[in-house]
C-alpha cells in the first residue's frame, strides 16, 4: 500500500500562475504534480481526504453509512470514489484513466556506450515518438521497498532534468524531414551523463539517494521518463492550455471536481482506471474486476441487477479536435473545435460506447446546463481509438456514453486543449449528478 505523505491542500488555486481562471490554475497544479499514474492517484487521494472522504481498505470489511463519502485505491494507479446514497437505486459513474503514453525505464536500464551512460527505455502505449527528442527529461514512478517480508511502495520524483534524447543532426540524416522512421530500440535510449573509462553506474543507488534509503531496501521499480516543462496557458487571448499527459489527466481532474463540488449528489461515483493505453487488462484496468467489485460492495442490500440497469456510465476521454493544417483527416461533418464545448464520440463499430439512448440523455443534460455539444465520428477510411467506455459497458451491462474535451496532438509529449472546454465539461457533469434524466 502506498503510504500517504502529503499534508498540504493539493490543487489549491495557483495564484502565481498567469492563467485563465482559478479552475485552470488548479488544473495546472494537478498536471504538474502528476508525472505518473501513481502520482496522479496520490494527488486525487490527498484532495479527497482533505474534503473528508474516508479511505477504505479492500482487504477489510466495509461498513458504509448513507450520506458518507468514500474512496478506495487499487495497485497505486487506480481509484474509485463515491457518495453513498441513502437508498441505492442506481449509480451515475464518471470514468477516466490515469495513464498516458510515455517511455518507461527497463528493469536493468543502465548502458555504457561510446563514452556515455544511457538509460534503456521501453515504449508504453501509442507514443508519438518524434515529440520526445530534444526535451529535458526527468524520472518519476514508484519503488517497491522490502519490509520484513512485506512489500511497501514509495513514490519517487527526481523533479529536475536528468537526461535527454538528442536528435541526430540533419547533416548526418538528410532524410530527417522526409521518410525518417524511428527505431525505438536503437534511437530512444536516454543520455544521462558522460562515462569515464572505469566508471560504473548502479541505477538502484541513484534511486536510493533520491529516497534517502539504502540500495538494499529497493526490490523493484516502475519508472517513467517525463518532460519537465510545466503546463502553460498560451494564445493571444489565453485560449489554449499546453501540457504533457492531458490525455487523460484532464478528465481525471474534471471528474474529481464534479464529485467534490456537488455535496448533495448521492449515488455519484468516479472511477479512475489504469492501463487504458495498453488495453485495460489489469487489476486496476477497466477490463479487470475493480469497478464491479466496488459497485457490488457499495450497493449493499439492494438488488444489484436492478441497480445496474438503472445506472449510467459516462466515459470521459479526450477527443480529436480538428487540426487546421490537417482538416482532411476529419470527416467534414465532424470537426470539433477547441473551446466550443464537450465532444460526443460515436462509432458504428462500438469503439465508442455511445448509443442513441445515451446520446439523447447527454443532449438533454447539455440543454439544461446550457452547454454546447460537438460530435466526432472518424472518417470511414480511418480507424479510431477506443476508451474504457465499451469495455465497461461490455463487462457490466451499464448504459454508457463516450465524451471528451477536444484536444490537439493526442499522444504527443506535449498536448493542447482549450481553456474553456474543461469548465464546460464540468458544468455538464454537474447537471448529470442530479440523476433526473437517468
Amino acid at each position: 500500500m502506498l503510504p500517504h505523505t502529503l499534508e498540504r491542500n493539493p490543487w489549491r488555486d495557483n495564484l502565481d500562475f498567469n492563467c485563465a481562471s482559478p479552475f485552470i490554475g488548479r488544473l495546472v497544479t494537478f498536471l504538474d504534480q502528476s508525472p505518473t499514474p501513481w502520482h496522479a492517484v496520490d494527488q486525487v487521494s490527498s484532495r479527497l481526504e482533505h474534503a473528508g472522504f474516508v479511505r477504505l481498505d479492500e482487504r477489510a470489511a466495509w461498513t458504509l453509512e448513507a450520506g458518507a463519502t468514500y474512496f478506495v485505491v487499487r495497485s497505486d494507479g487506480a481509484l474509485i470514489a463515491w457518495r453513498q446514497p441513502t437508498e441505492v437505486v442506481g449509480w451515475t459513474i464518471f470514468g477516466a484513466h490515469t495513464d498516458s503514453p510515455n517511455l518507461r525505464v527497463r528493469p536493468e536500464p543502465v548502458m555504457k556506450k561510446h563514452g556515455y551512460f544511457q538509460l534503456g527505455l521501453e515504449v508504453y502505449g501509442g507514443v508519438l515518438l518524434s515529440t520526445w527528442f530534444d526535451r529535458d527529461l526527468s524520472l518519476a514512478g514508484r519503488v517497491a521497498i522490502a519490509n520484513e517480508g512485506a512489500v511497501l511502495t514509495e513514490l519517487v520524483d527526481f523533479k529536475r532534468p536528468v537526461g535527454l534524447i538528442p536528435n541526430l543532426a540533419i547533416h548526418l540524416d538528410r532524410e530527417a524531414n522526409g521518410s525518417r522512421k524511428i527505431n525505438p530500440h536503437e534511437e530512444l535510449p536516454m543520455i544521462l551523463s558522460r562515462a569515464e573509462t572505469d566508471a560504473e553506474l548502479d541505477f538502484k543507488d541513484l534511486l536510493a539517494r533520491e529516497l534517502d534509503r539504502s540500495a538494499d531496501d529497493i526490490s523493484a521499480f516502475e519508472l517513467c521518463a517525463y518532460p519537465v516543462e510545466a503546463a502553460q496557458v498560451v494564445g493571444l487571448n489565453q485560449e489554449f492550455l499546453t501540457s504533457a499527459r492531458l490525455d487523460n489527466l484532464l478528465s481525471c481532474f474534471i471528474a474529481t471536481e464534479a464529485l467534490l463540488n456537488n455535496e448533495d449528489a448521492e449515488g455519484v461515483m468516479v472511477v479512475l482506471n489504469d492501463h487504458e493505453e495498453i488495453g485495460s487488462v489489469s487489476t486496476g484496468g477497466a477490463d479487470g474486476p475493480f469497478l464491479e467489485s466496488v459497485l457490488r460492495r457499495a450497493t449493499i442490500d439492494a438488488d444489484f441487477e436492478r441497480v445496474r440497469v438503472n445506472s449510467l456510465m459516462v466515459s470521459i476521454d479526450n477527443a480529436h479536435g480538428v487540426h487546421p493544417n490537417y482538416a482532411s483527416k476529419h470527416d467534414e461533418g465532424h470537426r470539433p473545435l477547441l473551446n466550443e464545448g464537450p465532444v460526443v464520440k460515436v462509432n458504428a463499430n462500438h469503439r465508442y460506447a455511445t448509443t442513441a439512448i445515451t446520446q439523447s440523455v447527454i443532449e438533454q443534460a447539455a440543454e439544461r446546463a446550457d452547454v454546447p455539444l460537438q460530435y466526432f465520428s472518424s472518417r470511414a477510411d480511418l480507424g479510431c481509438g477506443s476508451t474504457i467506455g465499451p469495455i465497461t459497458a461490455g463487462r457490466l451491462g451499464i448504459d454508457t456514453i463516450d465524451l471528451g474535451c477536444p484536444q490537439l496532438a493526442m499522444h504527443s509529449a506535449r498536448e493542447t486543449c482549450g481553456t474553456k472546454d474543461p469548465e464546460l465539461m464540468l458544468q455538464l457533469l454537474t447537471q448529470l449528478t442530479q440523476r433526473d434524466l437517468i
